[in-house]
């Protein structure tokens, strides 16, 4: 594609919302490799296609997202979802997240889209009084299980994941309760919980819904990549206190789970990057892009190489 042509191509343009009131984490690190991927993804159909990527922080700066993106991505965060009660940025939020909603009701898939992850999720969960976030007996982190439900595994979300996949979990709260007519209001599904249907034995929370064609949102961080992982499992602190919590074995099994392409990789590769590239196609015809494929997992974003045993023993 020519200069000329290249500079008429619309942008796309997606924004990062920062939902961890002005900590460092591993989490914005990974969210922006997954940006740009999927930037350079969509480029090999629509060569010269320019990125735009935005970032606020709502929590500690009061920024509100924009209105001229594409993809928004809400970050997980520190902290209480309470925390925010009767601050401006919530509301401002709240509104943001309305106008999501609405204009996919007025366009079904063709709108603007959120993904949310974990504090946005409970964010959304009470923006949307579908249930009660409620404080957890003990926190939970570690790889764990994830079981997408009958609607979920029929949904393109979780369709490339069967009955279960894995993701990297940190939290100390979940959502319970879950009012389904309210959420059959909204157009929107049950996708995924903490226990197989019918079954409560790992708990009850809600793990994944989605309101309408415009929002979709995880309780767990499907972006947490191997060396953000391998970080988190290094420092002493953690593993000692995962090792309390769930045993010394448990903790050898979550090693060996980072190594395999099956597991946390496959999340890392084919979650938010499976939900860009839809989004991406229901707007693209009206942002004149062409429509682009699904990702390709490439286990070398994800960090592979050196055992992620040997990364944690050094």
């Amino acid at each position: 594609m020519s200069t000329a042509a290249s500079s008429r191509v619309r942008p796309l343009r997606i924004c990062l919302i920062d939902m961890n009131n002005g900590h460092e984490n591993q989490a914005m690190r990974c969210l922006r490799l997954i940006a740009t991927e999927v930037h350079r993804h969509a480029e090999i159909w629509n060569p010269g296609l320019p990125l735009e990527l935005k970032h606020v922080s709502p929590r500690d700066k009061g920024e509100v997202p924009p209105r001229d993106c594409d993809l928004y991505i809400s970050s997980g965060g520190p902290g209480s979802p309470f925390d925010g009660d009767g601050e401006q940025w919530v509301t401002d939020w709240g509104h943001f997240a309305d106008d999501i909603v609405d204009e996919n009701l007025a366009r079904p898939g063709a709108g603007r889209a959120m993904f949310a992850v974990c504090y946005s999720f409970e964010l959304v969960y009470r923006h949307f009084k579908l249930g009660d976030v409620s404080p957890r007996a003990s926190r939970k982190f570690g790889v764990m299980p994830i079981y997408p439900t009958t609607a979920g595994q029929q949904h393109p979300l979780f369709e490339p994941f069967g009955d279960r996949l894995f993701a990297f979990e940190h939290r100390n709260w979940e959502a319970v309760n879950l009012d389904h007519a309210q959420l059959d209001g909204f157009g929107g599904k049950l996708l995924a919980r903490e226990s197989r249907e019918g079954r409560d034995d790992k708990g009850e929370a809600v793990m994944a819904v989605n309101i309408g064609t415009g929002i979709e949102t995880v309780q767990f961080h499907p972006e947490a990549d191997r060396p953000g992982v391998v970080a988190w499992v290094s420092r002493p602190d953690q593993a000692a206190a995962f090792k309390e919590a769930y045993g010394e074995e448990t903790y050898e099994r979550m090693l060996k789970t980072l190594d395999d392409p099956n597991r946390l990789g496959r999340t890392f590769a084919l979650m938010i990057p499976g939900w860009a590239a839809r989004k991406f196609n229901g707007m693209a015809a009206s942002r004149g892009w062409l429509p682009i494929g699904p990702p390709v997992q490439d286990m070398s974003l994800f960090g592979s190489g050196v055992r992620a045993r040997d990364l944690a023993a050094g």
